[in-house]
């Protein structure tokens, strides 16, 4: 039912089999598009997306900001500012 498929990566122009695997795995998931991106250029995207180096090669860490846990007590950083008159939790009360 499904055969081979050579695409053109939309990112960095390269030629990328869809497999007739990977093609029934879509259908079955739903998936009514086919990739457009390598298996490479969705691995960079991916890892950019979740936080992970960005296009000039270096990280840039979340801000953190020092808290008390109004729970329990304890100093801990949350990645937000704080705010009066709002409960802040630390992970293990949250």
């Amino acid at each position: 039912m499904f055969t081979d498929k050579t695409i053109t990566c939309k990112d960095c122009g390269a030629e990328f089999v869809f497999t007739a695997n990977e093609q029934e795995f879509f259908a079955e998931k739903g998936f009514t598009n086919e990739p457009q991106r390598c298996q490479s250029c969705r691995k960079a995207r991916k890892a950019n997306s979740r936080g992970g180096n960005n296009s000039r090669g270096n990280a840039s860490p979340r801000p953190m900001f020092d808290a008390i846990c109004a729970e329990c007590g304890k100093a801990c950083k949350v990645p937000f500012e704080p705010r009066d008159g709002r409960p802040v939790y630390c992970r293990d009360c949250f």
